[in-house]
């Protein structure tokens, strides 16, 4: 499958738009496991992922912590500074090691004023991203853990443009919100069908297009709501 290493908030902006703002990007690399932000805390850099995975998660107490949303290439991570909070009660954590752009929060803001494009993709992506966190609650209602597990890999590789990455099954039951032994049958049931191979928590996805027939709506729900909202703009 062919990918290209680029933000698509960043992409969509013209020419003259990204330039004026690259002299305030710097591309960094993110470590596997290191927090952006956590609750409550003032949010000082906002982050324009290339192909590392962040999720946003959120904890009932120390034993019990669950993906909200997960944020790649097609996003930003730090939306808290748009909407003027600051803050949130969400951790960013980065789930899978890449590169990110990095701005500053008051960068941004200045930003958003003047550049009405800037400005416009993030309200598209804070729909998008809205839609996203309303629809895991719906999948973990009503569909099966194989059919999530499907869903979720699908959403990954969305996330860090690779068809091959490290991810846990104690990791992916936290991020479910599901029992590990789930998880693993989940596993299991994909990659006697052919569409992943799974060792040693190292995941490939072998066949995108039948991992996609496997998966329920929630996937092509999720993407194409994306895709309308940054065709419509």
């Amino acid at each position: 499958m062919y990918y290209t290493l680029e933000n698509q908030l960043l992409a969509a902006l013209s020419d003259s738009e990204y330039q004026h703002l690259a002299p305030h990007l710097e591309e960094i690399s993110l470590a596997a496991a290191e927090i952006l932000y956590k609750p409550g805390e003032n949010i000082e850099f906002v982050y324009f992922p290339l192909n590392a995975m962040i999720s946003f998660t959120s904890s009932l107490d120390e034993r019990l912590t669950i993906e909200v949303a997960l944020v790649g290439n097609e996003g930003m991570v730090g939306l808290p500074v748009f909407w003027g909070g600051d803050s949130t009660i969400n951790t960013a954590i980065v789930q899978i090691k890449g590169n990110t752009m990095k701005l500053a929060a008051d960068v941004l803001r200045s930003e958003c004023v003047q550049n009405k494009t800037l400005r416009n993709l993030l309200l598209i992506y804070t729909q998008s991203l809205f839609t996203q966190v309303s629809q895991n609650g719906v999948c973990r209602a009503n569909h099966t853990i194989e059919k999530q597990l499907a869903r979720w890999l699908l959403s990954v590789q969305d996330c860090i443009q690779l068809d091959e990455f490290v991810l846990t099954q104690e990791f992916i039951s936290q991020m479910l919100g599901v029992r590990r032994a789930g998880v693993s049958e989940a596993s299991t049931a994909l990659q006697k069908m052919g569409l992943i191979r799974y060792s040693r928590g190292r995941i490939e996805i072998l066949d995108r297009i039948a991992l996609e027939s496997a998966s329920c709506s929630c996937y092509h729900i999720i993407k194409n709501e994306l895709i309308r909202l940054l065709d419509s703009r």
